[in-house]
């Protein structure tokens, strides 16, 4: 089997698996019921305060596209997708704000965790640093939007997402529907992951990629198109910088949507396998940085490719003692709940996620603010675990 980072995920933190990965590495099973109740029920798991002078605001859209029948169950009539807001806030302002939902987050427990017994609400619960209907700042600001992994529900990057914020970003967290273990709509209920298990080839991959670029495409639409906006703070937004960054599957759709709408001027992906390929013509000259797990085999085929074929700025990080959860929120959740890890995941969670905020917003802080970014330039002896490819 030709290695990629999607492969290569088997042998990461079990809530970052894939349903039919999860069942090929019995090894990872959770602990058991009656060991980890005690110790799951009296969690209380934080997300890393964000590290910029802004406070976080945060506001949920729903937003409804007519002019798309849903391509995955096309008898849910047009494409329907959750998104979480973040802008820059004036500090306390708003009210808190949840990780998630209960059911969504009982169904991602569900999917993830063989036998799952860890209580919902100690997801559910998870402390964010993020305030419900803050009072704005003033200003204008670049927009970032973010997409999440395969299977994993938008608050996989709650972290990345509130940090940016804070460095003065407004930020679009996208749930693509019926990819993910369960999206709650306005009405209450819960869609599950019609998908799961159904993605085999590359083309199918490359499929799911060209979709959540469709995906993005709207929200952009809904967030800067003529007429009027969809969110009532959208005057937030510089619309002439804009930027995209993903993990997995979401950091592999940057691709095709950079290619495909002109809006979107950078991107990130966060160690997502690229089938839909950076054509030998490139990105347009838009720049991409790509952030990666060390490989236990030969590197990523669709990395290498993708690597040769840029025609702007391009930086490939490899993070040393990371995995493919290192860079999302993931490991803060589960190293509380005593969930195993590879034995080759060295890096702790907040270091993991530390070192995401940093390089992703120094990328954002280079190519959409124009601030230089040295730490972009090579290696630095405070971030020894980043390794600059080729």
């Amino acid at each position: 089997m030709t290695r990629t980072r999607r492969t290569a995920a088997a042998a990461a933190l079990l809530l970052a698996l894939p349903l039919s990965v999860v069942a090929a590495v019995p090894a990872l099973a959770a602990p058991a019921p009656a060991a980890s109740a005690t110790v799951q029920a009296s969690v209380q798991i934080e997300l890393p305060r964000p590290t910029g002078p802004f406070a976080v605001g945060r506001q949920i859209l729903h937003l409804i596209d007519q002019q798309r029948t849903d391509p995955w169950v096309p008898s849910a009539g047009p494409r329907q997708l959750m998104v979480s807001m973040y802008y820059p806030a004036k500090a306390g302002t708003g009210g808190p704000a949840p990780y998630m939902t209960p059911e969504a987050a009982r169904l991602m427990l569900d999917l993830k965790v063989p036998g799952n017994t860890i209580p919902t609400e100690t997801v559910v619960d998870t402390r964010t640093w993020s305030r419900t209907d803050a009072t704005p700042e003033h200003g204008r600001f670049p927009l970032v939007v973010l997409s999440p992994g395969f299977t994993m529900p938008r608050t996989e990057l709650t972290a990345l997402a509130e940090d940016l914020t804070s460095h003065g970003y407004v930020v679009a967290l996208v749930d693509h529907t019926y990819e993910n273990a369960g999206t709650t709509f306005p009405d209450g209920h819960t869609t599950t992951c019609v998908m799961c298990g159904k993605f085999r080839t590359p083309e199918d991959w490359a499929g799911l990629d060209a979709s959540r670029a469709k995906d993005v495409s709207f929200v952009l639409d809904q967030l800067t198109g003529p007429g009027r906006p969809a969110w009532r703070y959208a005057h937030l937004i510089d619309r002439s910088r804009i930027g995209m960054a993903g993990h997995s599957v979401g950091g592999a759709a940057t691709v095709p949507t950079m290619l495909t709408d002109d809006r979107v001027r950078a991107g990130v992906n966060l160690d997502g396998t690229m089938d839909f390929a950076v054509p030998a013509t490139g990105l347009k000259g838009k720049p991409l940085l790509m952030i990666g797990h060390p490989l236990d085999g030969p590197e990523d085929p669709s990395w290498t490719d993708a690597w040769n074929n840029l025609d702007g700025w391009k930086r490939w990080l490899t993070v040393a003692g990371s995995d493919h959860s290192t860079f999302t929120d993931v490991p803060v959740l589960t190293e509380p709940l005593g969930l195993p890890h590879p034995p080759t995941t060295t890096i702790s969670p907040e270091r993991g996620v530390q070192l995401t905020r940093e390089y992703v917003t120094a990328f954002f802080d280079l190519q959409l603010k124009g601030r230089p970014q040295p730490i972009l330039d090579g290696p630095t002896p405070q971030n020894p675990e980043i390794t600059f490819q080729p």
